[in-house]
């Protein structure tokens, strides 16, 4: 029956691709979400003062690193890591005109932070060493207060000392993140303006970029042994990125729900397929079996033939839909602001190994679970009956 194999075949074609595409599309999210994260906000790996994420908002200038520090330079010595950076948390007020709103200020380095190396800006330009007194607003934060690129507002914050100190700065550019809740209080300014702003020499947090995000593990070990870091406490992004894992919590149960139906829909097609196979062969099976053949090698012949349309299947579905998924990011997806995003953006699909070895595992697994009942039924038909089964 070849029109009925071949709608086996297609039905399971047909699953593995759709897996394979609603996988890639999702792992394709994890990564931009991950890299993301990293990059604009947490690094791989920050060095901070032990209790700094738990009791810093409360009280920051208990928790300052040492602006010159012999385990900075050690950091810097590791193979795998590219960079380490400082940066200063704070808030404060920001004034134009007659507006006054909060924000949560960040001082970096403008030559070498990766987040502003990663910033999407939608008007003027980044940071520069040569422009000290320049900041980056979020488009949020920019609207609300009433300011565009080139005009001067107030930046106001509590010292080090208790104090109250102000500084004037230029709106150098306007940048947005993935979330608008951060771009509508975020503002970025030079290192050098924080520390003039709160009277401090410090910085909260050194953030160490890595060659690859791959090797956070192997870094993280490679930290814990280094001498010089043991009054430190080293954080990795996955316990800093609580957006991200809760994303990869969330549509990890999605994508098991659609393996879970697309195993169902091979099971139920190839179910069929083998039992009516079963059916139409009757006598030539009463036959053989008259013939001497034993019931075992029945049972394994039916097995191989559903286990055979699985791997037909499935092969071909992992074919199209490498192609189909390549065909997909080459075009570009273009996808609308998700909730609590500021911008569009254009998705891809990414086929990792482990998404082709689980599309070929679902596809030989359950054309062989489906093939069991079927080819039993075959191997324990009664040779008289099965003969005489047309007459």
């Amino acid at each position: 029956q070849r029109r009925r194999s071949s709608i086996a075949i297609l039905a399971i074609g047909f699953g593995v691709i759709s897996m394979m595409l609603a996988a890639g599309f999702i792992e394709w999210i994890f990564q931009e979400t991950r890299e993301d994260a990293i990059k604009n906000q947490y690094g791989h790996i920050q060095i901070v003062i032990p209790g700094y994420h738990e009791g810093g908002q409360a009280d920051p200038f208990a928790y300052l690193l040492p602006k010159n520090s012999p385990a900075l330079k050690n950091l810097e010595q590791i193979p795998e890591v590219q960079s380490v950076v400082p940066r200063l948390i704070f808030n404060g007020l920001i004034s134009h005109g007659e507006s006054t709103l909060t924000f949560i200020g960040e001082g970096v380095d403008p030559a070498r932070d990766p987040a502003l190396g990663n910033l999407h800006l939608i008007k003027g330009k980044p940071l520069s060493l040569d422009k000290p007194k320049e900041i980056l607003l979020g488009v949020g934060l920019a609207a609300n207060l009433g300011v565009q690129t080139g005009d001067t507002v107030v930046l106001l914050a509590n010292t080090a000392s208790g104090g109250i100190n102000a500084v004037e700065a230029t709106v150098r550019g306007l940048s947005f993140t993935s979330m608008k809740a951060i771009d509508d209080v975020m503002l970025r300014i030079p290192i050098s303006m924080a520390r003039e702003l709160l009277r401090t020499s410090g910085s909260h947090i050194w953030i160490t970029t890595l060659k690859h995000t791959n090797l956070t593990d192997k870094a993280m070990s490679r930290l814990k042994g280094e001498g010089s870091l043991k009054n430190f406490e080293i954080v990795p992004w996955t316990k800093l990125a609580d957006f991200y894992n809760k994303t990869v919590e969330l549509f990890s149960r999605q994508i098991g729900v659609v393996k879970l139906i697309i195993a169902v829909i091979i099971v139920l097609s190839i179910s069929n397929t083998m039992t009516m196979s079963v059916m139409e062969r009757t006598v030539e099976i009463g036959t053989s079996m008259a013939l001497g053949v034993r019931q075992r090698r029945i049972l394994r012949l039916f097995v191989m033939e559903g286990v055979l349309l699985g791997a037909i299947g499935g092969v071909g579905g992992v074919t199209l839909g490498f192609l189909l998924a390549t065909l997909a990011s080459t075009i570009g997806i273009p996808m609308p602001p998700a909730p609590g995003m500021t911008e569009g953006f254009t998705a891809a699909i990414i086929v990792t190994p482990r998404i082709i070895w689980e599309a070929l595992a679902i596809s030989l697994v359950t054309t062989l679970l489906a093939s069991l009942y079927p080819a039993w039924r075959a191997s324990r038909l009664v040779i008289v009956d099965a003969l005489r089964h047309n007459r």
